[in-house]
């Protein structure tokens, strides 16, 4: 998700305990990451500003804002823009690769991925997911949605990266091609033993800032179990459903989509022995 583009508050409303962010104006992401108690919202595990070449993808978006993005012109900029990310207390750092515009090379991508932070790539378009898995890349940012992977490399992604799921920014609840095509990468990926988290992109178009039962139905689509999504979905935080987990996959997206974060203010009964 990107903190800039959603309000924190009504997402840990929603259910969601905890988030990346993974890209975004550093000093901002720092303080409200820091704050996040106080202010009742979610905990921020978080990237720093997108990495990217001179001109290149998401420099050239309104919806980016100042400071977002970093570019980088040699290996020696790659390094220096992990240690300022560390300094603002990244744990992750996040890169794009856009073929529709300049490309980091792979000698800068090398560079980013050398400095000891898991590294999250946007890839979209031809030669992209390749260009992620060859860096060193640790995710993906988004299922590939542009066009089918040859299974070759679905298999050596699966071998050595993890995928965000991501799945429904591409039509918000309407099938579209790039949907189709993302449902099917995914299930190759998984064919090969390929580990999925959850994330939907949060503040990239009409997403519920919650749970997002129709991200749960097209994970289900592509193969994950019930149990698997569950893994996929969980991390440090706790929520919990309030009329309890409804496992059969009919339902399951819907009674997920129910949770809610499990902090001082729930008072579970207590039974004796």
């Amino acid at each position: 998700m990107h903190s800039a583009l959603v309000d924190l508050a009504t997402v840990r409303a929603g259910g969601i305990s905890g988030v990346w962010d993974l890209g975004g104006e550093p000093s901002t992401v720092a303080a409200l990451a820091k704050d996040h108690q106080r202010r009742k919202m979610p905990y921020i595990r978080y990237a720093g500003p997108f990495l990217t070449a001179p001109g290149g993808y998401p420099s050239d978006r309104a919806w980016a804002p100042a400071g977002s993005w970093r570019e980088l012109r040699s290996p020696a900029d790659a390094v220096e823009a992990v240690a300022e990310a560390k300094a603002h207390g990244a744990t992750l750092i996040k890169v794009t690769a856009n073929a529709g515009g300049p490309l980091l090379s792979p000698a800068i991508m090398a560079a980013v991925a050398g400095q000891g932070l898991p590294v999250v790539v946007h890839a979209e378009g031809p030669g992209t997911v390749r260009l992620a898995l060859e860096s060193g890349a640790a995710y993906l940012a988004h299922t590939p949605w542009t066009e089918p992977l040859d299974p070759g490399l679905a298999r050596d992604c699966a071998a050595r990266m993890t995928w965000i799921s991501t799945l429904d920014i591409h039509g918000w609840g309407e099938p579209t091609p790039e949907s189709v095509t993302a449902v099917a990468n995914l299930r190759l990926f998984r064919s090969y033993g390929g580990q999925v988290r959850y994330g939907t992109d949060l503040g990239n178009g009409p997403l519920p800032p919650a749970v997002n039962p129709r991200e749960v139905r097209l994970l289900q689509s592509a193969g994950l179990t019930p149990n698997e999504i569950l893994q996929a979905m969980t991390g440090d935080g706790l929520s919990w459903i309030p009329g309890g987990l409804d496992l059969d996959p009919a339902r399951f997206a819907d009674s997920l989509a129910t949770a809610r974060v499990l902090d001082e203010s729930v008072h579970p009964a207590v039974f004796p022995r």
